[in-house]
């Protein structure tokens, strides 16, 4: 698996993979400079050669993971907007409507905090 499609095909379930699509195309379309990238079988967006956000599927949700500071920091966004979390990452339920503005938030948070960063992980 090397790019976004190849894993998006890998979805089955229509509705699934429409979602799952819908919300990686508002982020290449909304940040176009983040490189696309396929890590451990999940689809990922990197900044200058450090991790900014990844996605990875499970059967009732799509768990969206911005590192562990982001998930602090957002906490009570996170839980606002319905949706559970663990330390590392929250989950969209694949009933629930997707909160953009809550993932542009995130997005733009880590760019701005790992503008110098040299590492791919904080």
């Amino acid at each position: 698996m090397k790019t976004f499609q190849d894993f998006l095909n890998t979805i089955e379930d229509p509705e699934k993979k429409g979602k799952m699509e819908t919300i990686l195309n508002h982020i290449r379309e909304k940040y176009p400079q983040l490189q696309e990238e396929i890590k451990w079988h999940q689809p990922m967006f990197s900044d200058h050669g450090t991790f900014i956000m990844g996605f990875s599927l499970a059967k009732n949700n799509i768990a969206v993971a911005p590192e562990a500071v982001v998930i602090k920091h957002f906490e009570k966004d996170i839980q606002k907007a319905g949706y559970t979390h663990t330390p590392n990452l929250f989950r969209i339920k694949w009933t629930d409507e997707v909160d953009y503005h809550l993932l542009e938030k995130m997005i733009e948070y880590n760019m701005e905090e790992k503008k110098g960063m040299k590492r791919y992980w904080r």
